[in-house]
C-alpha cells in the first residue's frame, strides 16, 4: 500500500459515507491518475494497479457492511495471489473507476474481480485470492459470509478464476 493520502482520505471521508451493496454486488469507487501515479511513458505506472485495488478491496468491505466487525476482531485482509491483463493505458489526469465484486469461494479463499474503467472503456482486468487472518489464524469463510449477512448460495466460479485457481495448483505442486 503506497497511496497513504488517498487511504487516509478514504477511512476519513469515503468509508463514512459509502451505500450498502449487497455482498455479491458491485462496489464502485472513482479515482484519478495523478502525475505521481504515472511512469516515463506517462501513463499509470503498473505498479500502481495493485494499490489502487487494495483501496478498492478496503472500499468493497465498508460497503458490503463489514469494516466495524473487521476493525473490532482486528481480521487483516491477506492476498495470496494475483493476476493482471492490461487492456490499454490510462493517462495524466483521466478519471477511473475501479468496479470490485467477489466472485466467489472455496474452501480457502476468496476470488475478487476488479476492473478498472475509464471513459474511453475497460482498461484492466485483474482477479485476486485472499484470506482474512486474526491473530495468525485464518478467519473462517462461513465467519465472514455469517458477519455480512449472506444466506445465499455460493456462486459458481467464473470459467477464467477456474482455470487460474488450477495453474495456480499446477505451480505450487511442482515448485515444492
Amino acid at each position: 500500500m503506497n497511496l497513504y493520502f488517498r487511504f487516509a482520505l478514504l477511512f476519513l471521508w469515503r468509508i463514512g459515507h459509502c451505500k450498502r451493496i449487497d455482498f455479491l454486488g458491485t462496489s464502485k469507487i472513482n479515482y484519478r491518475v495523478l502525475p505521481l501515479d504515472c511512469d516515463i511513458n506517462l501513463h499509470l505506472t503498473n505498479s500502481r494497479y495493485p494499490a489502487f485495488m487494495d483501496l478498492a478491496r478496503t472500499y468493497l468491505i465498508a460497503e458490503i457492511g463489514l469494516m466495524k466487525q473487521f476493525l473490532k476482531n482486528k481480521w487483516l485482509p491477506i492476498v495470496n495471489a494475483a493476476e493482471f491483463t492490461y487492456i490499454r493505458d490510462i493517462k495524466p489526469f483521466e478519471k477511473f473507476t475501479i468496479e470490485t465484486k467477489i466472485v466467489g469461494w472455496d474452501e480457502k479463499y476468496f476470488y475478487i474481480e476488479h476492473r478498472m474503467v475509464t471513459a474511453r472503456g475497460l482498461h484492466c482486468i485483474a482477479h485476486v485470492r485472499g484470506v482474512f487472518m486474526c491473530r495468525g489464524k485464518q478467519v473462517p469463510i462461513e465467519t465472514l459470509i455469517t458477519a455480512a449477512g449472506y444466506t445465499g448460495d455460493m456462486p459458481e466460479l467464473p470459467a477464467e478464476v477456474v482455470k487460474w485457481k488450477q495453474f495456480l495448483q499446477l505451480k505450487k505442486e511442482r515448485n515444492t
